[in-house]
């Protein structure tokens, strides 16, 4: 690295520091940033400058480890890439223009040169760490996601209710299947019901995986009730041309309940009414 670089960034350290913390608020000004409280923004951010300046030097293996903990924890926060790359550009023109004021112009192509051959490689090492660090983070929630996902609960006797949540995509949809139909064997269900209430979004895809686990139920011998649509499901339906007929429907968990009942030759009283 070329030496004049690392002895400008020394010798103007607080007034680098200076200059990026007034630049990087704009940064935070980002949509994605704004939920952000100013004391935890400015911490990080200081930190991340302070990083940028005390391992300037420092070769990318060993620049590389530091970068894993700052980008560890930014990903926790669920900041955007956007941030660190744009830090990291913010500090670089700091430099740059700061080098350049002084240096005659025949110089500054050299210095440029210099410039970016430095730069280069640590924009290169962020972007990868960052990257790898979120994929891990995403890989993580998925697992974690995927053994909370799809229980079948016994509600009542020969009843049982499997809360979806969040999105489904086809692994998911599998796994919802296989769960479905273990749980309608264990619990020896006669009616399962499918609350779809958390489900953000109903297409042709879940609507198919759905239908399909309607009749996997239906083959071992048990009736499944679709809860949980509401008027924008409904109307998506509709309008998608999804054919339901061979499913019961309810717009809410508690009707579908009082229908599962029915289906069982049960239902609910209230306490002291004459048989």
């Amino acid at each position: 690295m070329n030496q004049g670089i690392i002895n400008f960034i020394e010798e103007n350290r607080e007034t680098i520091f200076t200059q990026w913390i007034e630049g990087i608020d704009e940064i935070g000004e980002k949509k994605e940033l704004k939920a952000i409280s100013e004391k935890v923004y400015l911490s990080t951010s200081r930190e991340y400058i302070n990083l940028l300046l005390n391992n300037i030097s420092m070769d990318i293996d060993n620049l590389s480890t530091k970068l894993t903990d700052f980008a560890e924890k930014i990903v926790r926060f669920g900041w955007p890439l956007l941030y660190v790359t744009e830090g990291l550009s913010l500090f670089g023109k700091i430099v740059f223009e700061g080098m350049t004021d002084e240096t005659e112009d025949s110089k500054k192509v050299s210095l440029m040169y210099d410039f970016d051959q430095w730069l280069r490689p640590v924009y290169n090492e962020i972007v990868k760490t960052y990257t790898g660090t979120w994929e891990h983070t995403v890989s993580m929630q998925k697992i974690a996601l995927q053994e909370l996902a799809a229980p079948l609960i016994p509600v009542f006797d020969r009843i049982s209710v499997m809360p979806l949540v969040g999105t489904i995509d086809t692994e998911r949809a599998r796994q919802i299947m296989e769960n479905l139909l273990q749980g309608v064997v264990k619990h020896r269900a006669e009616v399962v019901l499918i609350d779809i209430t958390g489900v953000p979004v109903v297409d042709t895809m879940v609507a198919h995986h759905i239908i399909q686990a309607a009749e996997a139920v239906r083959l071992v011998g048990a009736k499944c009730l679709l809860v949980g649509i509401r008027p924008e499901i409904a109307q998506t339906i509709v309008n998608l041309g999804i054919n339901l007929d061979q499913i019961i429907t309810k717009n809410s968990l508690k009707k579908g309940i009082e229908t599962a009942l029915e289906i069982t030759n049960r239902k609910i009283v209230t306490a002291g009414d004459s048989v």
